[in-house]
């Protein structure tokens, strides 16, 4: 695929960033693209491997090698058609997946995989540019009628595939605006929101409908959906997060990500509504316990707002700075990862229990943590306290809110809390009920919503015309 040999003859050059100095002034996207020819060049490094490790370790299957050398040979229409069959989203994905296509890459045995990532990118902004990306409603309508729950990546994923094989699809948002995380947690810096709105007109003239404010199972009884619409998909997301249950959680200045994060995002879109009382870093010494990409993303943030010092807390040991290759590829592999949040001025300490806050007036103003061993045991003398003003909580989330949507419904869980509902059917315990995304498998992956949501809306498809022209 792509070069021959472009493989051997072209180093690897991915996008770059604008410095941090002046990234760190506003809410813009910062990633520099590769521009026309530098992006032809890295597809052609596409080698010929013969098994596409990067195929398996995609979970929406893009085909990755056959768009690489698509774009090595300048056909960029077509590069979309065929990047858009497996995945509705490329510029949501090209932006914010970790991208482990390019860990199983057959050339990340040398650390220099493709940049398939940058190329999706490129095709994905291409597409837009040229205008060849446009509404594609259905030639005839079927009749039926499918309501679904959350507009998040599932969410949207499954509406745009069902809009287009001709059911007339509901979507109901809790929020003021579509796109779940992707509009409510994912910080403007790493993709900025026009990219959701224009999805969002795009759907709209496909036919399917955006109900705003609608949160079913509290302002509206979920059972009327199950009454009035053929079929009714629940994609709201796992929300509930894990919580830090020590002496001091209860101070002022204590909080979740997710109760922080949406706010910036909120204030830059002009989106006024939803802020009872602001949680602003602003000349705060801010905490972040939790090592992950949403705890990236609040220490992208404080320093944005103006935050004093940022400080990152992970409680699991130090990973390897580089892999075993020979023990893990073409797998996802445990190694430490920079973020480009990190490089704006946070450190980080590894092997961290905080046991308890201190406040002063009912807010937080310290933080008591100590050094734990491999088997996160405290270690007797590593006691320490620093100051805190800001906590964020970000150590993911353990299951969907069960309280209301699924507790009316009587939707059965699966041992982790989650929606149980298999890969084939995505039925759900209730008839004509069905589930995908973060809701079915717990905390995951944009690309893996994708890939639910699409497989989701085949699976209603078939159950409600007996067979379906849409790929799974």
């Amino acid at each position: 695929m792509g070069k021959v040999t472009g493989f051997l003859e072209i180093d690897r050059r991915d996008r770059k960033y604008l410095p941090a100095s002046d990234r760190i002034r506003n809410y813009r996207e910062f990633v520099i693209p590769l521009g026309e020819e530098g992006t032809r060049d890295q597809a052609a490094r596409c080698m010929d491997c013969g098994i596409p490790f990067c195929h398996s370790s995609c979970p929406v299957n893009n085909q990755i090698p056959d768009w690489n050398d698509l774009v090595y040979n300048a056909d960029w229409r077509e590069a979309l058609r065929n990047l858009q069959s497996t995945n509705n989203f490329p510029e949501f994905t090209g932006r914010i997946c970790p991208a482990p296509c390019e860990a199983s890459c057959t050339l990340n045995l040398e650390d220099t995989p493709v940049t398939i990532k940058t190329i999706e990118n490129a095709i994905a902004d291409r597409g837009w540019q040229e205008g060849w990306i446009i509404p594609e409603p259905p030639s005839q309508r079927t009749g039926k009628r499918v309501a679904v729950v959350g507009s998040g990546p599932a969410g949207l994923a499954a509406a745009q595939q069902l809009a287009r094989t001709g059911h007339e699809v509901h979507v109901f948002e809790k929020q003021a605006r579509a796109g779940g995380l992707l509009r409510y947690g994912i910080p403007d810096f790493k993709m900025e929101k026009h990219h959701v709105d224009r999805r969002v007109r795009q759907m709209e003239a496909e036919g399917v409908t955006f109900h705003y404010g609608a949160h079913v199972g509290e302002t509206m009884p979920a059972a009327e959906l199950v009454e009035e619409y053929d079929a009714v998909l629940l994609t709201g997301g796992a929300e509930k997060p894990r919580d830090l249950p020590i002496e001091g959680r209860d101070l002022d200045g204590v909080h979740f990500a997710m109760d922080f994060l949406p706010q910036q995002n909120r204030r830059v879109s002009g989106e006024n509504t939803g802020i009872p009382k602001p949680i602003l870093a602003a000349g705060k010494h801010v905490v972040v316990i939790g090592g992950g990409d949403t705890g990236s993303d609040c220490i992208g943030t404080s320093v944005r707002q103006g935050a004093l010092s940022v400080k990152q807390f992970e409680i699991m040991p130090l990973p390897p700075t580089r892999e075993d290759k020979l023990a893990t590829w073409p797998n996802w592999p445990l190694k430490l990862r920079t973020s480009s949040s990190h490089e704006e001025g946070a450190e980080r300490e590894f092997s961290v229990l905080t046991t308890r806050f201190e406040g002063a007036g009912g807010k937080v103003v310290r933080l008591h943590g100590v050094q734990v061993d491999g088997s996160f045991k405290p270690v007797p003398g590593t006691e320490f306290e620093m100051p805190a003003d800001l906590v964020l909580l970000a150590m993911g989330f353990v299951a969907p809110v069960q309280e209301g949507l699924l507790t009316e419904l009587g939707i059965s869980l699966d041992k982790r809390g989650n929606v149980a509902a298999d890969t084939d059917s995505y039925r759900t315990s209730q008839d004509k009920v069905f589930a995908a995304g973060d809701m079915r498998r717990g905390q995951s992956l944009v690309v893996w919503a994708i890939r639910e949501g699409r497989q989701a809306a085949r699976a209603i498809d078939e159950a409600l015309m007996g067979a379906s022209v849409l790929p799974r």
